[in-house]
């Protein structure tokens, strides 16, 4: 019961981070195929591998049964997702060093008095590129759910030996209750036998007699 309400824990950790990935990286394919242009490698591997590891960890966090039953075959899907985000993110590496953001001074500082105060320009003007940024926080996403992945790896790992240690210990008590409950009525058995036999060891004594 513990390990499941970690496994919840993250997973829900990786739904909030997969679903603006999904949003980011949707927008750069749409912008693409409206062009008529096929999207870049970098951006269509880590927005497939986002749309599937997005429905799987849904679906694994709201089918609890069925994510108990099979808890290794769930292990080994989180753990190929790990490898996926790696590969999504390695590709999308170029990102990483990317300044999305530049100032330039496009006019001298000035201040002037007026009747209502001070005013003042710095001619300081900022440019943040908006689609070099959202690639940016795709690129962290991906990052963070290589390690969220990783986590509910090892997390199902634990729950699936538990679940074979209470399998075993229950195998154990059901067996040892069973030795105890056929120890008990060969003890009977046994006891029924010696009543009978001293009764005809009686009635024939009586018939001699």
């Amino acid at each position: 019961m513990l390990g499941y309400i970690f496994f919840t824990f993250w997973r829900l950790f990786e739904i909030v981070t997969l679903i603006p990935t999904l949003g980011m990286l949707a927008y750069f394919v749409s912008i693409n195929q409206k062009a008529n242009r096929l999207s870049p490698a970098s951006i269509l591997t880590l927005f497939i591998v986002s749309t599937l590891a997005a429905v799987w960890a849904i679906v694994t966090l709201f089918r609890r049964k069925s994510t108990q039953r099979s808890t290794l075959y769930v292990a080994f899907v989180d753990l190929c997702f790990v490898g996926a985000f790696i590969a999504g993110v390695y590709e999308l590496r170029g990102i990483g060093n990317a300044n999305c953001s530049s100032f330039s001074n496009s006019s001298p500082t000035y201040l002037s008095v007026g009747t209502n105060g001070i005013s003042g320009s710095s001619g300081i003007s900022a440019n943040i590129q908006k689609d070099c940024e959202m690639q940016k926080a795709s690129f962290a996403f991906g990052i963070m759910n290589c390690i969220f992945f990783f986590i509910t790896f090892m997390i199902l790992l634990f729950m699936h030996r538990t679940r074979d240690d209470d399998n075993v210990q229950y195998k154990t008590e059901v067996t040892r209750k069973r030795r105890s409950h056929d120890s008990r009525r060969g003890h009977s058995r046994s006891g029924g036998g010696g009543s009978t036999h001293r009764r005809s060891s009686r009635d024939s004594r009586r018939y001699y007699v």
